[in-house]
């Protein structure tokens, strides 16, 4: 029973040190990810933007997934309608 109460105890002060760590981290970790998302679609749809892409034969499979954060993308870079006339989202 001593052992459940320490790996408890244990537990506990492990998820509260992560806690304090993340403090303040939320916002940066949520605008890196952002980007990180941002450079993808990029990527994805860079042959639509007329620029070469070097993966185009991998990422034409995620095209019909993309679509969707297609639209919530090109809202985010602060454009009202798809900026692509073949890719209508909106």
């Amino acid at each position: 029973m001593a052992e459940g109460g320490l790996r408890g105890r244990l537990a506990r002060l492990l998820a509260g040190w992560d806690e304090a760590l993340r403090v303040g981290q939320e916002a940066a970790v949520r605008r890196e990810l952002e980007e990180a998302d941002d450079l993808f679609l990029l990527l994805c749809f860079s042959e639509s933007f007329g620029l070469p892409n070097p993966a185009s034969w991998h990422t034409l499979e995620l095209y019909p997934l993309m679509l969707e954060e297609f639209h919530e993308w090109h809202r985010r870079m602060g454009q009202e309608r798809s900026p692509l006339d073949h890719l209508r989202c909106c």
